[in-house]
């Protein structure tokens, strides 16, 4: 088994001790970190929270929301382009019957 590395990383000014498995994965972390913090500073300069715990789960939130978004519009594509799949399949019959 691949021993683990211990990194920390600091969101919100606080520091949280992490294991990962490689590079890669640490990469991840902190590029991840740095987004929440942008996050968390545009937050605090444009609305009128002081509570930390309140910006993270705005930060929560909107992480989230892009997730579903982006399933949702995933989603969307896949039936267009089976839609349009099917519509080239028909032509394609059409032809080949000829």
């Amino acid at each position: 088994m691949a021993e683990s590395l211990k990194i920390k990383v600091t969101i919100a000014g606080r520091v949280y001790p992490m294991r990962i498995k490689n590079e890669n994965e640490e990469e991840g972390m902190r590029k991840a970190a740095a987004k929440i913090n942008e996050l968390v500073t545009k937050f605090e300069k444009n609305y009128a929270v002081n509570d930390k715990q309140d910006v993270l789960a705005m930060c929560a939130l909107q992480f989230a929301s892009l997730i579903e978004i982006n399933a949702i519009n995933r989603e969307e594509d896949i039936v267009k382009a089976t839609e349009k799949i099917n519509k080239l399949n028909v032509l394609i019959d059409e032809h080949l019957k000829k």
